[in-house]
């Protein structure tokens, strides 16, 4: 559960939000929500797959972070280790709100930052602050709306880049099977990839469409970013083998 309430210069002005990384600050998920325009600092470095939500049955890009729910296997030691950090991890405890307004008689809504007072992250006594002494943004909390921003576009263009592939039949259903040096096996469902076989039956019209919305290079980058499941797997029997 959230607290997430309208972040302002007042109530909030001694608040700090903690930067480090760990479980016990709330990187214990184990999959990330992205978007293509996040495809390219992603794909060397995480798989790219796709989930359904049971509730709208859309679907929506993620980046695995772990093969289990509660695992993150690129944090070790209080660190993360990739240079890349998804930006949906990265902006916590903020979110994307949005507030109504009259600006000449005219009803508006414009997007504001909430903050999540719950999140372990919070605090009055150390971490990055969010406003100057006389109640100006800090730098940090200026670079932090600008990741919002960058995520709500991302977020805007995944919902037509998801709508291209179902449009083309490109999503299709896959199992990963996943066997440690230890020989322990498991397989993880419910997850979509790109339709290879599908991709190369498409004609030059729809592989143009595709490639004018620029599409077509974020799904070779989802292709390609499915070699990394390798590195899953490692660090996970490396962890398995130091039990």
């Amino acid at each position: 559960m959230t607290n997430a309430v309208l972040l302002n210069n007042v109530e909030h002005r001694d608040l700090r939000v903690i930067t480090e990384r760990s479980s016990s600050l709330g990187d214990d998920a184990w999959y990330a929500l992205t978007f293509p325009l996040e495809f390219r600092a992603l794909q060397g470095q995480y798989p790219i797959f796709f989930q359904k939500d049971a509730n709208s049955d859309t679907f929506f890009p993620l980046a695995l972070l772990g093969l289990e729910p509660g695992e993150n296997l690129y944090l070790r030691d209080g660190k993360w280790t990739a240079t890349h950090i998804p930006l949906t991890i990265r902006r916590e405890p903020f979110l994307i709100g949005r507030q109504n307004f009259v600006e000449d008689g005219v009803q508006k809504t414009r997007r504001v930052i909430h903050i999540d007072l719950d999140s372990p992250r919070v605090n009055r006594e150390r971490g990055e602050p969010l406003f100057l002494e006389y109640g100006g943004n800090s730098p940090f909390l200026d670079s932090m709306s600008d990741l919002l921003e960058a995520i709500h576009h991302g977020i805007e263009q995944s919902e037509k880049f998801v709508r291209a592939l179902q449009i083309h039949g490109l999503l299709e259903s896959i199992t990963l099977d996943v066997t440690l040096d230890n020989g322990e096996s498991n397989q993880l469902k419910g997850f979509y990839t790109i339709d290879e076989e599908r991709l190369r039956a498409l004609n030059a019209e729809d592989l143009n469409e595709l490639h004018r919305a620029g599409f077509l290079e974020a799904i070779y980058m989802v292709m390609a970013s499915q070699a990394q499941m390798r590195r899953l797997i490692d660090e996970k029997s490396r962890r398995a083998a130091a039990v």
